[in-house]
């Protein structure tokens, strides 16, 4: 590549960042920790893209402080939260985009844990029906040493015997993609082909995939091609930054400006939802993130 194409990319990135970067600055320099809600403006504004953000990744703030923060930016929902948090989430006029599930390690591609498996996700579809939210979070859990064709044909065979109470429930079962090279050594849904074939087979609309993008960007790439391609298996997005699950700004290789217009361009009406650590002020960082992702 030419050093005047490099210009011209780099030119074309810091433009299409700058705004976001010049509010995100406005919005610094409280203490730590703390909140000015007055200084919280609404960037979300287009429409295109319900976003979420989940409540772990933010632990210097109580789930209310976060749904006010969420609510004042334009955010629709929290991600990856239980029934114990649901009328805390409602009091804001917020959803919960992703309930939590059954066990990420020990999961559906081993029949052994079927039957725990199971019975935990038809608890947490009673929840999020009864509470009109969406989703509920399931995983293939560790290889230990099955074949990726068992690991598929397990999984199916569990899904099989829940799909129909989920579609009559009408909550969709989300099949989180997470890397198996540096934070979930052994994990079996690793990359797309698998839980695209694992939909397939269940055949109900009512099971998808979680694409989580940081953890798609170690395993395989081609994010963008990826969300086109597969764009009738995804069921949520997570996003972060990579490498380090961190801010989604210039320090990392993800461009999330057009990630999301490839996400909306597909039509896509679920939840994207932010999953990244922040390593600087809190408040700056969601605001950023939330701003170059109203696209």
């Amino acid at each position: 590549m030419s050093s005047n194409q490099l210009t011209r990319r780099s030119l074309i990135r810091s433009t299409s960042l700058l705004a976001a970067g010049a509010l995100a600055t406005r919005l610094s320099g409280t203490a730590a920790g703390a909140i000015d809600l007055d200084k919280v403006e609404t960037v979300c504004t287009k429409g295109r893209i319900n976003q979420s953000v989940s409540q772990w990744c933010f632990p210097k703030w109580s789930l209310d402080e976060l749904c006010q923060v969420s609510k004042k930016l334009g955010l629709k929902a929290i991600d990856l939260l239980g029934p114990k948090d649901f009328a805390t989430v409602k009091k804001y006029g917020l959803v919960v985009s992703m309930v939590n599930g059954p066990s990420l390690s020990d999961g559906l591609a081993d029949k052994k844990f079927h039957e725990t498996c199971l019975a935990k996700i038809r608890e947490s579809i009673d929840a999020t029906s009864e509470a009109g939210f969406p989703n509920v979070i399931a995983f293939s859990g560790n290889r230990r040493g099955i074949p990726d064709d068992v690991g598929i044909e397990n999984s199916v065979e569990g899904l099989k015997k829940i799909a129909g109470y989920a579609e009559q429930k009408k909550v969709t079962i989300c099949l989180e993609y997470l890397n198996s090279k540096v934070n979930h050594k052994d994990y079996m849904l690793d990359h797309i082909g698998w839980g695209v074939e694992v939909c397939k087979r269940v055949g109900s609309d009512r099971v998808k995939i979680l694409y989580d993008i940081y953890h798609a960007q170690i395993m395989e790439g081609d994010i963008i091609r990826t969300i086109k391609d597969y764009k009738d298996y995804m069921g949520h997005y997570h996003t972060g930054g990579n490498p380090g699950r961190n801010e989604i700004d210039d320090t990392q290789e993800l461009y999330y400006p057009a990630i999301m217009k490839a996400i909306a361009d597909t039509g896509f009406k679920g939840y994207v939802a932010h999953e990244f650590i922040p390593k600087r002020d809190p408040l700056e960082s969601l605001t950023y993130a939330a701003r170059i992702c109203d696209v």
